[in-house]
């Protein structure tokens, strides 16, 4: 039989297919990179041309995802209609919305980021999403900055901390995994609710609006996402 050469491209998007499968099936953790690799009928010298550990073959999961995410808000980044607060607040509720219905997936492939010993993982993969994002957030806020809605003189330093919104509730969401209590579990939600809604404030005051403009959550956001972690859980499969 000849070889079949393939696009790399093509090929790099059947690895992480593959990896993404067997992540989903039987947890990150569980799934080895020999298994990826026999999974996609590639030589061991093939797969380290395209990623060169299983971390970045998470990224790089990771960087799908926001790929993904960022197709899903075209349409609020292209209308005309929309004014700078309107676009903003429109991209937050999208990115919320493909949240809660990815929510069971992505709570499989990378709830590993949040134990202990992988905090720069998470760090790397909060970095990974934020080079897709981050350049919207700051064409918004400069365009609210230039019409007059937005008053900051840094639209990349506001842009730079929604982005890390997600690094500073780690914490919150890695003790309440460990302890794998719903007593605990519940008490992590409220803490995030809280720590959201704070967030709205300062945003509010940092681009000098008035309290209640923007929208990072709603009602029942957070905890659609946390307890789809919990039936992730639940629907795994033993060891």
């Amino acid at each position: 039989m000849p070889r079949v050469i393939k696009h790399p491209e093509l090929r790099r998007e059947e690895l992480l297919d593959q990896a993404q499968a067997l992540f989903l099936a039987h947890g990150y953790d569980r799934a080895s990179l020999n298994d990826v690799i026999a999974a996609a009928g590639v030589s061991k010298g093939a797969f380290y041309h395209y990623f060169a550990s299983k971390e970045a073959l998470l990224e790089a999961l990771a960087e799908r995802f926001a790929r993904q995410a960022l197709a899903g808000v075209q349409d609020v980044l292209d209308d005309p209609g929309l004014d700078p607060l309107n676009r903003l607040n429109g991209l937050l509720a999208k990115s919320r919305q493909a949240k809660i219905e990815t929510a069971s997936e992505a709570w499989a492939l990378f709830e590993t980021m949040f134990r202990p010993e992988n905090l720069v993982l998470f760090h790397r993969i909060n970095l990974a999403a934020g080079a897709s994002f981050s350049p919207l957030l700051v064409k918004i806020i400069r365009q609210g900055v230039e019409d007059g809605t937005f008053r900051t003189f840094d639209p990349e330093g506001v842009a730079d901390m929604v982005m890390q919104f997600g690094m500073a509730t780690h914490g919150v969401v890695a003790k309440a995994i460990a302890s794998g209590s719903d007593a605990d579990m519940d008490v992590a939600i409220e803490t995030l609710e809280k720590r959201v809604r704070l967030y709205e404030v300062a945003l509010d005051r940092i681009l000098g609006l008035p309290d209640g403009s923007i929208r990072i959550s709603e009602p029942g956001y957070v905890r659609a996402v946390m307890t789809a972690r919990r039936r992730t859980v639940e629907q795994a499969p033993s060891s």
